[in-house]
């Protein structure tokens, strides 16, 4: 299975560190797993080409450099008017029909039908020196070659949320340097998943490997919807050393018939009650702690157990980006408190997920 392997489609046995202009941090990521024979849900990107192409063939470039010129940083109210013009602009153009049809082409090599994730794949995402997490959109749960197709449209819209262009602009980040690429990942039928820290979120210690959980897909941990189970493992014995079982009291789950991820209230039984079971959370800890040793630096993880998978086999990895609150502390910094467990990452995570299809 090629599932893309041109100018505009790149599957994601294809994709190494190499190719970060053209797919992105998140996809780039996803492709270095997959090499490294990592557990990663099968799937592709669309390229950076494929954006740049769209922009240039539409004279859309221009009109988002004109949009931008009138924008005064220091005013919110000024940035949403422009981000919103360009937004509805990069919606309104037609999609050149050799990207559309190199799409179609890899999403059909999926399976059919198959029910995806598109993620938005920013250039300048998950780099180690700045969190792009959560600026962009995600789509889960979508079916069908004609809405994967308006879904990368969106993501590509998506890079010029508010939220976005407001980020660039403090932080003086060329927008035309800022390309967009789109991951489209088949759909995990996720049990529990949750996020995994290869250091102590609240004390930068790299001794512990502490892991967020909650039943269902993970987005319900990532916004901060859920308190979700909270594990401290000890790296090197690779032993829990603390455990928060939470009440977890709603999931976002699949739901096949309605084409969707949908939110649903979690039954009585299952709410107080653990997610993981001890060799669970050991087996998530040691995915992480490989993840690290993979990528030389401290990892912040986002993994899923499909519900569809047999036992010892449904472990999957579904991102793994560099950590950012005490890989940018300074050396001679005095340590600070921060929240427990994910928390203390939330507000570099949190972002509107679009579930429907």
């Amino acid at each position: 299975m090629t599932l893309g392997d041109g100018t505009y489609t790149l599957g994601f046995a294809r994709i190494g560190k190499a190719d970060h202009a053209r797919v992105g941090g998140k996809c780039a990521s996803l492709g270095e797993m997959t090499q490294a024979g990592v557990a990663v849900p099968p799937g592709f990107a669309v390229t950076t080409d494929a954006y740049i192409t769209m922009a240039r063939e539409s004279g859309l470039e221009a009109e988002i450099e004109r949009h931008l010129k009138q924008v005064d940083p220091d005013n919110i109210d000024s940035v949403d008017r422009a981000a919103q013009a360009i937004r509805i602009r990069i919606r309104s153009h037609h999609m050149p029909a050799e990207v559309e049809q190199a799409i179609r082409t890899a999403y059909a090599e999926l399976g059919d039908d198959m029910p995806v994730a598109v993620r938005s794949s920013a250039t300048a995402e998950d780099l180690p020196d700045a969190s792009f997490a959560g600026q962009q959109d995600t789509y889960l749960w979508v079916r069908g070659a004609d809405n994967v197709v308006e879904k990368v449209r969106d993501c590509w819209a998506s890079l010029y949320s508010t939220r976005a262009v407001a980020y660039r602009e403090k932080n003086r980040i060329a927008h035309a340097d800022v390309h967009m690429s789109v991951g489209v990942q088949k759909m995990v039928n996720a049990r529990t998943a949750g996020v995994a820290m290869t250091l102590d979120p609240g004390t930068g210690d790299r001794t512990r490997i502490v892991i967020d959980a909650s039943w269902g897909l993970g987005e319900m941990v990532v916004s901060g919807v859920v308190t979700p189970d909270n594990f401290t493992v000890e790296k090197v014995l690779m032993e829990i050393v603390d455990r928060k079982i939470s009440d977890k009291h709603v999931e976002l789950v699949g739901d096949a018939a309605a084409g969707e991820a949908v939110e649903r209230e979690v039954e009585e039984g299952r709410r107080k009650i653990a997610c993981l079971s001890d060799a669970e959370v050991i087996a998530v800890a040691a995915l992480a702690k490989q993840l690290e040793r993979q990528n030389k630096c401290p990892q912040d993880v986002e993994w899923a157990i499909d519900a569809d998978l047999p036992e010892g086999e449904n472990l999957l990895a579904l991102q793994s980006r560099p950590e950012t609150i005490w890989s940018q502390k300074k050396k001679d910094e005095p340590k600070k408190t921060y929240a427990t467990g994910m928390m203390g990452i939330v507000g570099t995570l949190n972002s509107a997920l679009t579930v429907k299809r």
